[in-house]
């Protein structure tokens, strides 16, 4: 998204750069590492993993990733966004054993790995641009959607079948609500409450210390009150029986090397197999490169990333992650913004974080033993209704009606079918909106394009026809190849119509390209009439 970086922006990842950073960076790792320890062990159990299998993902990306990849300030680890794709997959392959699942997953978690190498060897990260906004986005809420409805039985302490699907989930919700487990409801609730409130605090000290930290150790105390390390029966309300006990807590074994699991490749020749790992493959990929292209805008530096090699790395880290026992990984906003803000300088905060995070598991297992479950609901309750606030509908529908569109349309199709095929549906749906504002079958996979250099360092690109999210990739590839430190100025007189994912581009390269140097200019729009107020909505060419 950025234009070729110069010399002094090159990548960086030497022994020089710990000696100069690491202060920082491990002040940075260590602050990370405090809001990745409960998101690690909460997203391994709404995957139906054990609890330590994100832990061993994130070891790995940090140690591992961080030494091979081409991201200077990501932070490498399990995410939320992967729960409903591994979940389905530990569901279909293990055939109602969980634990033949949990093995079978890793199996395909490694082949999903080797898939993801190759691919960012192949340079196949520019193939993200093919996937537009509304669609990813649509895809995140739907699995926000999945996420909370299957954690808010954790929140309230009641059993829920794993294997329900959503509608099932939906039509027990009000049975759960009516038979909540009162202490370990009030153990979600004050989790979710912290949540919400804590970033709301204005004293610089409290603001520092991360709200998923707070969760937890509100969670031990509570725990510790109401004396969950001890099975106990408080009373009973036919069919129901309330206890308390370890059942609540998160499930650690006591020796670390029980921790590590191997994969099964049983069913490697098989179909469904195979879906899973291209499940695994297309969102954690897809993931990582639109969060990878995201954290650089963070960058105060404004270094651009090799999102390639960051693929490729990510690849080699889920090959080995997969052998381990681990979940996949990806590049996690949250916890790289956290980073970034707390002032980390290079890749080495990603190693410290991860440092961090191994040394307390192994030196601190029986305290991972107090945290209940209910506290790490509370949490991804709370990322679940962050990817599907209504807030995130407003912001759609702010860039134009047709974003809307295809944004339910895919959240809908997810919900009802699959990931893998909701997004095909979510990407149908924008062609056929493409179709019916008028650009032709021809135009939607090819773009009409010329860029001249006028002088030593000025090119003037020029559009013509329909440039939309499943054309632009060829002109991307080039614009990205300009030289950097001189003058872009894209015509766009000539187009009859720009989508927002192209806008969105244009946008962003020429916010990278002035910051380092440059000067970028967009000329051509006075003739075209945008779909809603949004600086980046789509442009129509007036007849």
């Amino acid at each position: 998204m950025t234009p070729n970086p110069t010399p002094t922006h090159l990548f960086s990842n030497s022994l020089t750069d710990l000696a100069k950073n690491w202060r920082a960076d491990a002040m940075a790792g260590f602050l990370v590492f405090l809001v990745a320890l409960p998101l690690c062990l909460g997203v391994a159990m709404a995957s139906g993993f054990p609890p330590m299998a994100g832990i061993i993902t994130a070891v790995v990306g940090g140690l591992l990733v961080s030494r091979l990849g081409g991201s200077h300030l990501a932070i490498t680890g399990p995410a939320a966004g992967l729960i409903v794709v591994i979940l389905a997959a530990v569901e279909t392959l293990g055939q109602g054993d969980a634990m033949s699942g949990y093995k079978r997953t890793l199996a395909a978690i490694v082949c999903a790995g080797i898939l993801q190498t190759l691919l960012g060897y192949g340079k196949a990260g520019r193939l993200s641009a093919f996937f537009p906004v509304a669609v990813v986005r649509g895809m995140l809420a739907a699995i926000g959607i999945i996420i909370m409805t299957k954690q808010i039985f954790v929140l309230l302490g009641v059993h829920s079948e794993a294997s329900a699907g959503l509608l099932q989930s939906i039509a027990q919700l009000p049975m759960a609500l009516l038979h909540f487990h009162p202490q370990i409801t009030a153990i979600g609730a004050v989790g979710l409450l912290i949540m919400v409130f804590w970033p709301m605090l204005e004293h610089p000290l409290l603001k520092r210390i991360p709200a998923p930290l707070v969760v937890v150790v509100s969670g031990l105390i509570m725990g510790r009150l109401y004396d969950l390390d001890h099975y106990r029966a408080f009373f009973t309300l036919q069919p129901y029986e309330y206890s308390l006990g370890p059942q609540y807590l998160l499930p650690v074994p006591a020796q670390f090397l029980d921790n590590f699991y191997s994969p099964d490749f049983s069913l490697v020749f098989s179909t469904k197999f195979w879906g899973a790992v291209l499940g695994i493959c297309l969102v954690g990929s897809l993931e990582s490169l639109l969060i990878g292209a995201a954290i650089d805008k963070l960058d105060p530096e404004r270094r651009r990333s090799d999102l390639n090699k960051d693929l490729s790395a990510i690849g080699i880290g889920n090959v080995l992650a997969g052998m381990l026992g681990g979940l996949p990984m990806i590049a996690e906003i949250v916890r790289s913004s956290t980073s970034i803000e707390n002032g980390a300088k290079t890749p080495w905060a990603n190693f410290f974080h991860s440092a961090f995070l191994l040394v307390f598991v192994a030196l601190f297992p029986a305290l991972l033993r107090e945290i209940p479950l209910a506290s790490l609901a509370a949490l991804l309750v709370y990322t679940g209704y962050r990817l599907a606030s209504p807030r995130e509908f407003a912001r759609i529908f702010e860039i134009g009606a047709e974003q809307l569109a295809v944004f339910v349309i895919t959240i809908l199709a997810v919900l009802a079918t699959d990931l893998l095929t909701g997004v095909l549906i979510g990407i149908t749906a924008k062609l056929a909106i493409h179709l019916w504002l008028g650009v032709s079958l021809a135009n939607l996979l090819s773009i009409s394009y010329h860029i001249e250099q006028t002088d030593s360092d000025t090119y003037h690109v020029k559009l013509s026809g329909a440039a939309v999210f499943s054309n632009f990739i060829a002109l991307k590839s080039e614009i990205d190849a300009l030289p950097a430190g001189g003058t872009i100025i894209f015509d766009l007189t000539e187009s009859a119509l720009i989508d927002h994912t192209v806008m969105e581009f244009i946008a962003d390269f020429s916010r990278s390209y002035t910051g380092n140097g440059g000067i970028c200019r967009i000329s051509g729009l006075d003739n075209h009439s945008a779909q809603s107020d949004h600086p980046l909505a789509l442009q129509k060419r007036d007849q």
